[in-house]
């Protein structure tokens, strides 16, 4: 994932809720299109091939074709690069942050004259 081009189809294609739940489906095991169709019940095959189709662009789906079936595989390496670029740095500055809060709580307290007794 080398492009904001790339980036903005992940964003997009992950905006959906309904292929956020493909995903949710798809990070458990690989399935066939007529599997992952019972999985939604609620929407005809039209449709999931649709919101497959959007998966397969951004990269987070990969169908591999075994005689007449397709299987459909969650590749998170898309998910993995945007957590890389900003979902980490975020979370390490959050950890960053709460560790001097702590030591600043515990220099505070040990600072109080009721501390010294």
């Amino acid at each position: 994932m080398s492009t904001e081009d790339d980036l903005d189809a992940v964003f997009k294609a992950l905006a959906n809720p309904v292929r956020r739940r493909i995903c949710d489906v798809l990070k458990l095991r690989p399935l066939t299109t007529k599997q992952l169709c019972a999985c939604f019940p609620e929407l005809d095959r039209c449709t999931v091939m649709l919101h497959l189709g959007a998966l397969e662009r951004a990269g987070l789906v990969v169908a591999v074709r075994k005689g007449r079936e397709r299987f459909n595989y969650l590749d998170a390496m898309p998910i993995q690069a945007i957590h890389e670029r900003w979902i980490g740095p975020l979370a390490a500055q959050a950890v960053g942050r709460l560790h001097r809060l702590k030591i600043d709580l515990e220099q505070e307290t040990l600072s109080t004259p009721a501390a010294r007794r």
